[in-house]
Parts: structure tokens; sequence; C-alpha cells
């Protein structure tokens, strides 16, 4: 990918050269995948970390790699990443490499500690000391606001998560608040619901879980008792808001925002939704297991919609057909 002229352009956009070096920490996770191919579409130079090579990722299956400049790095070093960000002249960085689980986070507080929030300490600190970086976006999660007892969750709301997946989430979420008023950085926060779609590897998840069951004729087992309601929001929609995010960033640096989705649905409710999109049955079973969930958990995404014009495209209908054909294709090779 050359250096070239033209510009990505719009109403109040940055203006982002084609060939301008961004940064994905994480690109070859199941977000990061889709927000490489975004970055790669619009013919931007990208970088990415990574620990693991996973050959059924969406990275990998799309054969990014021919395009992509990856190198190994973990977060949190310091010193590798601040190699990384001078030796490439990185201009922007989308910061989404963390420990994600909530069941690891569990297990291991110390390494999702250490990662989620030292990590993300590591990225603003390169950041600030850099004469390059324009705009930083870091991931954050609808589980940094913890448990408030409301339905709508407004970027004004208290961070306050009290288990070790959300509580690192609050806390890194605060770091980027600290470095934009202390420093002047121009960092954003992305608050995301439950994001779906091709390349998510986490069987343990609800849609993985649920198109496994189809795929392989298993019944799926349900942690929580089937009411829990949450926002679920298609990959591709969260990659646009990103690079709509890094074209605005003069705009909105400093800021929060929430990414929500048009449907808000119980576990129940969005099976039915697969099953009429697939015109299949899943079977399940009901563990009523479930630690440390919020029973209804939705995100208020007015203010980036006024800010940057973003609203979800995508639906579970529009989607899961496609989705299903992914997902066999990686069950049954």
């Amino acid at each position: 990918m050359g250096h070239e002229t033209a510009a990505v352009e719009g109403v109040g956009m940055t203006r982002i050269q084609q060939g301008t070096n961004v940064l994905v920490t994480g690109g070859t996770g199941f977000v990061g995948g889709h927000v490489v191919e975004e970055l790669l579409r619009r013919k931007l130079r990208v970088f990415s970390t990574y620990i693991i090579e996973e050959p059924h990722s969406y990275f990998s299956r799309s054969h990014f790699e021919k395009s992509v400049t990856l190198i190994k790095q973990d977060i949190r070093d310091i010193d590798g990443i601040r190699h990384i960000v001078e030796r490439f002249g990185i201009e922007y960085i989308l910061h989404l490499a963390a420990q994600p689980i909530v069941e690891v986070a569990i297990a291991d507080p110390l390494q999702t500690l250490d990662t989620n929030i030292l990590g993300t300490a590591n990225i603003l600190e390169v950041a600030r000391l850099s004469k390059g970086v324009r705009g930083v976006i870091v991931a954050s999660s609808d589980k940094a606001y913890g448990k408030h007892g409301k339905k709508k969750y407004v970027e004004t709301d208290e961070l306050r998560g009290d288990h070790p997946y959300e509580a690192s989430k609050s806390a890194a979420d605060l770091l980027c608040t600290m470095y934009a008023r202390t420093y002047g950085l121009p960092v954003v926060t992305t608050r995301f619901g439950n994001i779906y779609g091709e390349g998510d590897l986490n069987m343990s998840r609800i849609f993985p879980g649920i198109l496994e069951a189809l795929i392989r004729k298993k019944t799926l087992p349900l942690r929580s008792d089937g009411t829990y309601v949450r926002d679920y929001l298609y990959v591709k929609d969260v990659a646009k808001g990103y690079v709509q995010l890094m074209e605005h960033i003069d705009e909105v640096r400093g800021q929060a925002f929430n990414f929500g989705s048009k449907e808000t649905l119980s576990v129940f409710e969005l099976i039915k939704k697969v099953e009429r999109g697939l015109k299949k049955k899943v079977k399940f079973t009901l563990l009523k297991r479930a630690q440390n969930e919020i029973p209804y958990q939705s995100l208020d995404y007015s203010k980036v919609k006024r800010a940057i014009g973003w609203e979800p495209k995508y639906n579970v209908s529009k989607t899961i057909r496609d989705m299903y054909r992914w997902y066999k294709d990686i069950l049954t090779t």
C-alpha cells in the first residue's frame, strides 16, 4: 500500500490521507479483524500487534496478513509499544487489545487487570510522548458502568465496575479521561453493547454458542435463566464506528461514546430471531448459573448519532444466514 494523496473526506471530518499509518492493537482478534478490514478498504496503512496466531480468526481467513504489518507484541511492554510507534511513524492508534472474557477475569484477576489497565496506560503514555500520534481510540465496554439499576445507560452515568473484568474496564476508561484532561491527549473512549458476527471464536458467548449447537446438533447450555436483556450489535457496525471516530477525532477528542443497538433482546427473544432467520430449532437447557449478571442493560447511543452521524445499519435477520455459513465452514473443516 503506497502513500497516495487522495483523502477520506466528509462533512466535519478530519482529513485522513490514504497511506496514513494506523496501529490496531489486537487487530487479529474478533472485532480487530473487522476494523482492519474497514481501514484497508479506505486504503490506510495498517499495523497490528498480536500475541498468538489463530488460523480460524476472521483476520487469518480473510488473508489480511498480506496487506497488514504484523508485530508480535504484548501491550504490557511499554518499550515494545514505544518502538512500534516510533519505528513506523504511527499517526492513529485504535486500542482493542484486552483480556475480554469475564470467566477468565474471575479466575485470574491479576492478569486481566494487568492487561486491561496497565496495557491501556502504556498505550496512552506512549501516545502522550509521541510527536506523531494524532488520535487514540480506546475500546471500553458497557460493563464499565457496572450495576445502576436502570435500563438505558448514558455517557454521564458513573463508572462502577465491581468484578474483575468490569472493574478493569472502568479503570481503563477513567485513564482515558485523565490523559485527555491532564495532558490534552486526543483520545476517545468507546462503550459497546454485546457485539456479534463472523470471527467470534469464544464459543461460550451466546451467538457462537447458538450456531455451534445448530451446526453440531447439540443442546445449548445457557448460563442464565434466559430472561437477561442486552443490546446486540453487529461487528461491521462496530468497525465503521471506530473509523468514523478516527475521522472526527478533532471534534470528539476527550469524550466517551456509547454504541448501542436497535435490537435490545432477552436471550429467549434472540433465540427466536435466530430460529426464524434460519428456519431451524435451537435446543437449549437452562443452567441458571450466571455470575454477576445485570438483568437488563442497554446503551443510549443518541450522543454518537448527533456527534458523527453513526447508527447501526445491520440486524440479526439481515446477518444470521451469512454468520451460519461462516461458522459452519470453520466448525466442519
